[in-house]
C-alpha cells in the first residue's frame, strides 16, 4: 500500500475522532520533508488546514528562507499560514536553558496559544447554525515519525527516565496528534519524491553536536552493523514497553492508594507500611518524583525512614520530613506547609499563622516573660531540628506546673476552645515531645530552672 493509503487507514483506525467535515488541523510546518509531506497528506485528504511556522532566528538567512518557503506552501495549497518570530538565544539565556530546550518550549507555548484562541472562537460562536459553524474540533498535528520515535526511546533510555520514557512519543496528547508515527523516514521521502514535493533542508540536521543527530548519525548505524533489524526491533519494543507501562501504572496506583494520606497540602506516609512495600526503591521514586525529587534521591528517602525525628530531604519545591513514624511530604514554602522543620540557626520562621522568632540567650539577667506569645525554654533541653506543626488527636504534653501528662484534646476543653479555634492550634515539637502549645502553654519538662545557663526564646508574632 502507498503512504497515502496507509495514512488514511491509520487515521481511521487510530484517530477516528478526525473528520474533514468538522476538524480543523493546525499543522506545525518547519519546511522540512516530514512536515511538508504531512501537510500534503492532510490537504489531499480534504482537511481544512492552517500552517504554523516558527522562525527561531538561529540560522541567519536560512531561517528567513524557511519562513518564505512555508509562506509559499500556503499559496500553493491556498491555506492560511501563521508565522511567529522568536529571539531564541536571548530567551534561552534568560531562562538558563539549552537552545534546543528553549526552542521546544517557545514552539509549544505558541502552539498552545493558537489552539486556545481557536477553541475560544468556537465556544463564542456555538449559537450559530451548524452550516455557519463548520469546525467544532481543533487539533495540532506534528510530523513526528517512526524514526523520531526510535531516537526518542534511545535518548530517554540513556538519560535514565525509567519506564515512563520507554513508550516513545505518544500518538495523541491532549489536542496534539502525531499521525505519522506509523511511517518510516524513507517512506516519507519516497512519497515526497513520487509526488513532486519540494522542501528545504535544515543545515543543523547534519551537526552531531545535537543529541538527536548524534543518535541518528552515529549510534544507530553502529547498532545496525551488529543487529541489522535494530530499528524494527526497537519499534516493537516501544509497543511492548507501552503495554508494560500500563500494568506498571496500575500497580503504582494501588500502592499509592494504600500508602498515601492527603492532609491539606501535605502527603503523609506511614513508615512501617512503606518499609514492607516491594520493590521499595521503585515505589519510593514513583511517589516522590511528582514533587521535583530526582531518581538519585530515592536512596536518601529510604535512609530517611531510619533517620532521627525531624530529619529531612529537600527538592526545589518540597521537603520530606521524618516525623514520629511518618514521612511527610510538605511544600518548601513554609506559609503553605503544615509541618515545618526549624534547623539550628533559623531565627525567623514564617508560617500560615504568623512568624516565629527563635533566639538562644544567656540566662543571666533574663526577664521571664508572662506573655502567652513568648515561650522560654532551658536550652539544655533543645535538640535541633525542631518541628512546628498543627496539633493532632493523640497529642499530649506535661503542662507547665503539672507532673502528669494531659492530652491536648482535654487541655483544649479546659481552655474552653471552640472547634474552629482548635483547628488553628500549632505545637512546637522537640525530639518527639511537644514543648509548646503555641500561644498557650509550654511543657513542664522544658522549663527554666535555677540551673539553667542558656535560654531558648521563641516569640510568636501572629498574622
Amino acid at each position: 500500500m502507498s503512504l497515502a493509503s496507509n495514512f488514511q487507514q491509520h487515521l481511521k483506525t487510530n484517530l477516528p475522532f478526525l473528520n474533514p467535515a468538522y476538524s480543523k488541523i493546525l499543522l506545525a510546518v518547519s519546511g522540512g520533508v516530514d512536515s511538508v509531506a504531512l501537510a500534503d497528506l492532510f490537504i489531499r485528504a480534504g482537511y481544512h488546514c492552517v500552517l504554523l511556522h516558527c522562525n527561531f532566528h538561529l540560522r541567519g538567512e536560512e531561517s528567513t528562507r524557511d519562513e518564505q518557503f512555508v509562506t509559499s506552501l500556503g499559496d500553493k495549497y491556498n491555506v492560511p499560514v501563521l508565522v511567529q518570530h522568536f529571539d531564541t538565544e536571548a530567551w534561552a539565556r534568560q531562562h538558563k536553558l539549552s537552545i534546543q530546550e528553549a526552542a521546544r518550549k517557545l514552539r509549544y507555548r505558541w502552539f498552545e496559544e493558537i489552539v486556545s484562541n481557536e477553541a475560544l472562537s468556537i465556544k463564542s460562536n456555538t449559537g450559530l447554525a451548524p452550516h455557519v459553524l463548520r469546525f467544532t474540533a481543533i487539533h495540532l498535528a506534528t510530523a513526528h515519525h517512526a524514526n523520531d520515535n526510535i531516537e526518542t526511546l534511545l535518548i530517554n533510555l540513556f538519560r535514565g527516565t525509567g519506564i515512563s520514557g520507554l513508550h516513545g512519543i505518544p500518538a495523541t496528547q491532549a489536542h496534539i496528534i502525531r499521525p505519522l508515527l506509523f511511517a518510516r523516514r524513507d517512506e516519507i521521502m519516497d512519497y515526497a519524491v513520487a509526488n513532486g514535493l519540494h522542501w528545504v533542508e535544515d543545515s543543523s540536521n547534519a551537526s552531531d553536536k545535537y543529541t538527536r543527530n548524534f543518535i541518528r548519525h552515529q549510534v544507530l548505524p553502529l547498532a545496525k552493523e551488529i543487529f541489522p533489524n535494530a530499528e524494527e526491533n526497537l519499534l516493537q519494543d516501544i509497543e511492548r514497553f507501552r503495554e508494560a507501562e500500563e500494568l506498571y501504572n496500575q500497580a503504582v496506583t494501588q500502592y499509592k492508594k494504600k500508602l498515601l494520606q492527603q492532609k491539606g497540602n501535605e502527603l503523609h506516609i506511614p513508615i512501617l507500611k512503606l518499609q514492607k512495600s516491594t520493590p521499595l526503591q521503585t515505589i519510593v521514586w514513583e511517589i516522590i518524583k511528582e514533587f521535583n525529587f530526582s531518581a538519585a534521591q530515592s536512596p536518601e528517602v529510604i535512609k530517611l525512614m531510619q533517620a532521627a525525628n525531624g530529619s529531612q530531604v529537600t527538592s526545589s519545591t518540597h521537603r520530606i520530613i521524618n516525623n514520629r513514624g511518618w514521612l511527610i511530604i510538605a511544600p518548601l514554602q513554609t506559609q503553605q506547609a503544615q509541618h515545618i522543620v526549624i534547623e539550628k540557626g533559623d531565627n525567623k520562621i514564617v508560617f500560615e499563622d504568623g512568624t516565629l522568632h527563635v533566639d538562644i540567650l544567656p540566662a543571666a539577667n533574663i526577664y521571664i516573660a508572662t506573655d502567652a506569645s513568648v515561650a522560654m525554654f532551658d536550652a539544655a533541653h533543645i535538640r535541633f531540628p525542631l518541628i512546628l506543626r498543627k496539633w493532632k488527636q493523640g497529642d499530649y504534653f506535661y503542662p507547665l506546673g503539672m507532673q502528669k501528662k494531659k492530652k491536648l484534646s482535654r487541655f483544649f476543653i479546659d481552655q474552653k476552645l471552640s472547634p474552629p479555634d482548635k483547628e488553628k492550634v500549632w505545637v512546637l515539637e522537640i525530639n518527639k515531645k511537644i514543648a509548646w502549645v503555641v500561644g498557650m502553654r509550654i511543657d513542664d519538662r522544658c522549663k527554666i530552672t535555677s540551673a539553667t545557663q542558656k535560654i531558648c526564646k521563641v516569640q510568636w508574632f501572629k498574622s
